[in-house]
């Protein structure tokens, strides 16, 4: 329904069109995209009219034929409306939409006729004062800021949060008086909003009745009026119903768990569904792996035996490392012939 007040709009239909431009056609190794003639300027020969290119139209030029507005069933409308409507009763849904009503005595809250001739804003504060809503117009101040987006330079430079909603039967001064207060929204029970009962889908909205208002739902919905969805079911615990003699005394009696079967084991595996299965391939296993284990202990004897082979081979190797140093430190022994002294 937020989009039935939407209002068409589209770029210009000569936008990035309005130059001579015509392809070079094939053979001459560049794009066959139009290019604009002429000569003696950097524009000529220049791409044009493509998305792609310079000064070119946008991709699918948006247009004012589109499909803005969506058609909704009047049933569905009605039904949507009563659903909205029945939400405001709920103080679980009012207080999650982030309305403010710790001190309002009731949801939903009626107040007499007589304040559907109040034309003074200052008379309307007292009201609300008197009732607790005002704590949630004041929040509504509160939450006045600058837009986000190219919507502040469109004359849509604040957003705010909303405030109550007032709901009358007869307009005696009920619009002059409320309409400056902010977030304060009113509607005529006649011409109730879904948009303001339910702002962005979220339904919960809160609402002041006048007290001829709510009587007047009556006429609406009521008996030759307009048809409101009927509930599917009159008592909606589940739980009470289904744990009622009536319904137990019928019901078939408890169903005995179901046998488990143990898992199965894997024979590669458990040593012990082997035993059961072949006594004798499980002694032959266990056998190969006692054999293993003296394997792996006869394997660090042979270890630790070249270890220490490995460690007095080092030692010998430090000791002619030593003797080399010193013989090499004495210098050729035939310097000076081979003369012996």
């Amino acid at each position: 329904m937020a989009k039935n007040s939407r209002q068409a709009y589209a770029v210009n239909m000569y936008a990035g069109k309005q130059v001579s431009a015509s392809s070079w056609g094939t053979g001459r190794a560049v794009a066959r995209i139009p290019r604009v003639g002429g000569g003696g300027t950097s524009r000529s020969g220049q791409g044009a009219f493509g998305n792609m290119c310079r000064g070119g139209r946008m991709f699918a030029p948006t247009k004012t034929w589109r499909k803005w507005h969506r058609r909704i069933n009047v049933p569905t409308k009605r039904y949507a409306v009563c659903s909205a409507l029945a939400a405001t009763a709920v103080p679980a849904l009012v207080m999650a939409r982030g309305h403010r009503i710790d001190e309002v005595p009731e949801i939903p809250l009626i107040v007499e006729d007589s304040i559907e001739s109040v034309k003074k804003t200052s008379q309307a504060k007292e009201i609300l004062a008197t009732v607790g809503a005002l704590d949630d117009v004041e929040k509504a101040a509160d939450s006045k800021k600058i837009r986000a987006g190219k919507g502040k330079a469109r004359n849509r430079r604040y957003v705010m949060r909303k405030g109550p909603l007032v709901i009358y039967s007869k307009n005696d001064g009920v619009e002059q008086g409320f309409r400056n207060l902010p977030g304060v929204e009113l509607c005529c029970v006649t011409r109730l909003n879904l948009l303001q009962l339910a702002p962005g889908g979220h339904m919960g909205r809160f609402c002041v009745w006048s007290k001829s208002a709510i009587e007047e739902l009556e006429t609406i919905y009521g008996e030759g009026g307009k048809k409101i969805p009927s509930a599917c079911m009159d008592n909606a615990d589940l739980t009470r119903i289904i744990n009622s003699d009536e319904i137990q005394s019928v019901l078939n009696p408890a169903k005995r768990r179901p046998y488990q079967y143990a898992r199965k084991k894997n024979l590669l595996k458990s040593m012990e569904a082997l035993q059961k299965l072949n006594p004798y391939a499980a002694e032959k296993k266990r056998a190969a792996a006692a054999e293993w284990a003296k394997r792996d202990e006869k394997k660090e004897e042979k270890l630790a035996k070249r270890r220490k082979l490995r460690a007095e081979k080092k030692q010998y190797k430090e000791q002619g490392r030593k003797f080399y140093e010193a013989a090499s430190a004495q210098g050729s022994v035939c310097e000076d012939g081979f003369n012996i002294e």
